[in-house]
């Protein structure tokens, strides 16, 4: 399993909110959703994205654009346009005096703006809910991410385009694959850009010795593993592997492991209905104990207590 996929395999996009906007100046939204990771798409025009901190954004046709959150942003026409409507959590749309929109402005199938035939046309996939497996990856990306057409080459927005109207039997499905295959392209093109700062795990993973250690934990983290086991594994001595992997990754194997194996345990713990005992046992914990005094002392709640809370 590479850097990737093993991040990106636990929260993958289920029932995501996706719709095309079509708009025609003057218009500006207040993005307030809090969701954790939001892609927007400009495939005729042009829009702004506005960040409460940090410089705004133009967005031409091809561009793509991943907003981090929870904070809050605004997509224009004009980066000083002030709010005209404000999308809240589970993508409600309201007038600033919170009077609901989705009615008048609704434009078709998954569809959404002032005029059918307006100037610009926004692509926007927005994933709901936090998934702690990719906590990894979520903290290594700025809180907004841009990358212009000509810095990558995806023939999946076309086929997002055409794919995000139609209302055929499981279709949110098809979209929720292909914003997550969206999502990995252009992290990937971010990650690989010259002079790009990529997060250490990332850039472990191209190393022979520890890439292989990092693809043995992610793999199989229930495995009882000990540096020692996956230096053998590696092909190189115990001091060797523990130095190594120290440098390029931040931190000791078995301090990444516990870190993993914890990630994997709150996102069972949070998608399905598994027992402590049974999530114990799928990430590497001999008992529900275990796991309880490891998730309390890293997470500071236990596993029963983080699963209420979520």
């Amino acid at each position: 399993m590479d850097a990737l996929a093993g991040l990106l395999d636990g929260p993958r996009a289920k029932g995501a909110f996706l719709l095309r906007m079509i708009m025609e100046p003057p218009w500006s939204v207040r993005i307030e959703d809090r969701a954790p990771l939001c892609l927007m798409c400009v495939t005729d025009g042009e829009a702004w994205i506005v960040p409460d901190r940090g410089e705004p954004v133009l967005l031409r046709p091809g561009d793509v654009a991943v907003a981090r959150g929870p904070e809050p942003y605004t997509v224009a026409d004009a980066p000083d346009a002030p709010p005209r409507a404000t999308i809240g959590p589970g993508g409600v749309c309201t007038t600033l005096s919170g009077e609901p929109l989705a009615e008048s402005m609704h434009l078709g199938v998954r569809t959404w703006g002032n005029a059918i035939d307006g100037a610009t046309t926004v692509l926007v996939g927005t994933y709901q809910m936090d998934g702690e497996v990719s906590r990894r990856l979520l903290d290594a990306l700025p809180p907004l991410l841009h990358l212009p057409a000509d810095a990558w080459n995806c023939p999946l927005m076309p086929f997002l385009d055409e794919e995000i109207s139609r209302d055929e039997p499981g279709q949110s499905v098809v979209l929720d694959r292909v914003l997550d295959l969206l999502l990995i392209a252009v992290v990937r093109t971010w990650f690989s850009r010259p002079g790009a700062r990529a997060p250490a795990w990332y850039r472990a993973m191209a190393d022979p010795v520890v890439g292989r250690a990092l693809r043995l934990l992610q793999d199989d983290p229930a495995h009882p593993w000990t540096v020692a086991s996956l230096a053998t594994k590696a092909g190189v001595s115990r001091a060797g592997l523990a130095r190594r992997f120290a440098e390029l990754v931040g931190e000791p194997p078995m301090a990444y492991l516990t870190g993993w194996r914890l990630a994997r345990a709150a996102d069972l713990l949070r998608q399905t209905d598994a027992t402590v005992e049974s999530v114990a046992r799928q990430v590497g914990y001999s008992s529900a104990f275990a796991l309880s005094a490891a998730f309390k002392r890293v997470r500071g709640v236990s596993p029963q207590g983080y699963r209420r809370r979520e």
